[in-house]
């Protein structure tokens, strides 16, 4: 009689999880991932109001990645020790404080130090989210899981794109201008749900009271099973083996390649849209921007599931950025908007397709007590490329006039991004349950 009842536990338990934590958690990278590109809206107005040039902007959009690297390892490091709940909390409140100052920014230097400041307040936001699913969710589950993640990514856009550029249009009470109030307004949601998080968020299976007793010792039982194998197979033991693997650092520099196109084309996006067509307006771009944020966040579903499924890791990495760099780079050459908007869809769909299977490859060799390290800093150097990206977009579009060069390059490095991931590890996790 037991043997049903075991094999039901695992499917059971895991759809409880899902159901509990991945809209929350997708609802709170919703904000953080509009909190970080409302910036490439306001600047539809922003930039002529404050008489930013496209290279200033270009590094302004890109110097929160600074204080974001600087400050991500020690916050992951924090994350671990003190549980996810309480450090998600102060994450959340202390950005959402410091975009709605920026609101009252007046040139370019104050907008330099506050966004400087953002990342280092939002910095482990993101690994020490994708590193609470490791204590959630086993290595079979986790494709998944970071797609359904990442889908926010595409929701942000979809919501975010038509309701930030209608504040720019429509928002001017007090008589200030609507790209100030689009800065107060997205930034009160992140202070909310920071209260919200420190009552709703468990922070260990062992926690849970919203799960059935045996369901708590299987999934906790689970968790701790695989992290013992791969310590047995050779997983890390120490910070320094981490720092020194050159496996975290392969895959730090892909995932530098993938940010790179991810922020370069996001940031822009709303005027690239512009450039297409001239006459415009500010709510028009926003609804257009949803198109291929909605193909991708669909797509992005899929592949990620699709890799679960298989167990495959390497070529669900490796394909979508090639194809999408290729289509990248196409659209700056493209001299019909049409064709153009068009491979800037493929582009994007190829850029998010790559982050569920790609999160889910550095639980194949780094075992629970190094993960929040690991984790950490594949995202800290790879996240160089959300400086990169948008700042190397801005001094192309000042050097050339026109956005397109910027395309041609970071589509180039998004196909190095996806020639890396060939050569990465193709292990697959163990099927058994």
């Amino acid at each position: 009689m037991s043997a049903p009842k075991n094999e039901g536990i695992g499917p059971r338990t895991i759809r409880k999880v899902s159901i509990r934590l991945l809209p929350f958690l997708i609802l709170l990278y919703v904000i953080a991932y509009l909190d970080r590109v409302n910036f490439g809206f306001a600047a539809l107005e922003m930039n002529s109001a404050l008489g930013l040039s496209s290279e200033i902007f270009g590094f302004l959009s890109g110097i929160f990645f600074i204080g974001y690297l600087l400050f991500e390892l020690p916050s992951n490091l924090i994350l671990q020790k003190i549980g996810a709940r309480i450090w998600i909390t102060r994450i959340l409140i202390s950005w959402g404080i410091v975009v709605i100052v920026t609101a009252f920014a007046t040139d370019a230097v104050q907008l330099a130090v506050l966004r400087f400041v953002l990342g280092v307040m939002e910095a482990g936001f993101f690994p020490g989210i994708l590193l609470y699913l490791t204590y959630w969710f086993r290595e079979r589950e986790q494709a998944k899981a970071v797609g359904l993640l990442m889908s926010a990514l595409a929701i942000s856009t979809i919501v975010g794109a038509p309701v930030s550029t209608w504040i720019l249009d429509s928002i001017h009470w007090l008589g200030m201008a609507g790209w100030r109030w689009l800065f107060v307004l997205e930034g009160l949601p992140a202070i909310i749900l920071g209260v919200v998080t420190y009552w709703y968020l468990t922070d260990r299976p062992e926690d849970a009271a919203w799960l059935d007793p045996e369901e708590r010792d299987w999934l906790a039982g689970e968790i701790k099973k695989e992290s013992r194998q791969r310590q047995k197979q050779g997983g890390h033991s120490g910070l320094v083996s981490v720092i020194t693997d050159l496996r975290v650092w392969h895959l730090a520099l892909i995932y530098c390649m993938l940010v790179v196109a991810l922020y370069g084309l996001g940031f822009w996006m709303p005027q690239i849209i512009r450039s297409m067509h001239a006459g415009l307006s500010n709510t028009s771009i926003g609804l257009i921007m949803t198109v291929p944020y909605a193909c991708a966040g669909v797509t992005m579903i899929l592949w990620s599931r699709h890799s679960d499924l298989t167990g495959e890791r390497r070529w669900h990495t490796a394909l979508p950025p090639l194809i999408g760099g290729i289509a990248l780079a196409g659209s700056g050459i493209a001299v019909s908007p049409p064709v153009a908007f068009l491979l800037l869809i493929i582009a994007t769909m190829g850029i998010f397709c790559a982050f569920g299977p790609f999160w889910a490859l550095p639980a194949l060799f780094l075992a629970e007590i190094t993960a929040a390290a690991g984790i950490a800093v594949i995202n800290s150097i790879g996240n160089l490329g959300g400086f990169v990206g948008p700042t190397l977009m801005g001094y192309l579009t000042q050097v050339t006039g026109s956005t397109n060069a910027g395309l041609i390059v970071i589509g180039a490095g998004l196909v190095l991004g996806g020639a890396g991931a060939v050569f990465v590890s193709g292990q697959k996790p163990d099927r058994h349950t």
